[in-house]
């Protein structure tokens, strides 16, 4: 079926610590290039690496916050007036996705919010919960997860394309969750804001590595990482990922 490489766009948390860009990560297959989140400073990064916007089959997104999904508007800017698309675009997410990414997009540039306005469609696509989905050649199940207000949903993401299954925690607290949406993936991408500090929403080094024989995907690496783990990155025990590092799986 062909290689599938990861490459990581942005490896940051919320607060760009270390200087490391929002998440976002390209996933390139024979038969797709997908973004799985679209952090706010995605079209920077896409831009250095040489990343084709027009390339872009779809972005899916963990959660509705800016540091995952305040990209999308300058992707869809680009792809506008300087890619000169005119293919669908996929932006699949929680429920609500399709009114917070136009609302934004709105509030940054009207006109792309406006009716008619783009040469391309925006195919918007709410992921449920515990549901499979298709989109375009990529399958993907959510595994809602434990981050963000009560009225939002949080995502874990399974995303399977050309024989490889990619697995990404997004935001959260410990939930079983984690070990479902990540069994048997050649890579379980999980976040770790904190070293040892246990906070609502977000996960611990030490708690992964307190449950990692739990895990029996084929490679973790860390993400997300806040000043307490990048401070000790030469002592970690779980592979930490890195801007532009890439994996082919």
């Amino acid at each position: 079926m062909g290689d599938v490489t990861v490459t990581f766009l942005g490896s940051g948390d919320a607060f760009a610590s270390g200087g490391r860009f929002y998440t976002c990560f390209l996933v390139e297959a024979p038969d797709a290039s997908i973004l799985i989140d679209c952090g706010a400073t995605a079209a920077v990064a896409m831009k250095q690496h040489g990343v084709d916007t027009t390339c872009i089959d779809a972005v899916i997104l963990s959660h509705l916050h800016g540091d995952h999904f305040g990209g999308v508007p300058f992707v869809v800017l680009d792809s506008q007036y300087l890619a000169g698309r005119t293919a669908p675009l996929a932006v699949a997410g929680p429920p609500g996705v399709a009114e917070r990414v136009s609302n934004v997009m709105g509030a940054l540039y009207p006109s792309l919010a406006e009716p008619g306005h783009l040469r391309f469609e925006i195919d918007y696509v709410e992921l449920l919960p515990g549901a499979t989905q298709k989109i375009g050649a990529v399958t993907v199940t959510a595994e809602q997860v434990l981050h963000g207000e009560p009225s939002s949903t949080a995502l874990a993401l399974r995303v399977e394309c050309s024989g490889k299954v990619i697995a990404f925690s997004g935001d959260t607290g410990w939930t079983e969750a984690l070990l479902r949406v990540s069994a048997g993936a050649d890579l379980f991408i999980c976040e770790a804001a904190f070293y040892d500090k246990e906070i609502e929403g977000h996960l611990s080094y030490h708690t992964l590595l307190r449950r990692r024989s739990d895990f029996d995907c084929k490679r973790m690496m860390l993400t997300h990482m806040g000043p307490d783990v990048l401070a000790r990155l030469d002592d970690l025990e779980i592979e930490a990922a890195s801007d532009g590092f890439q994996i082919t799986l």
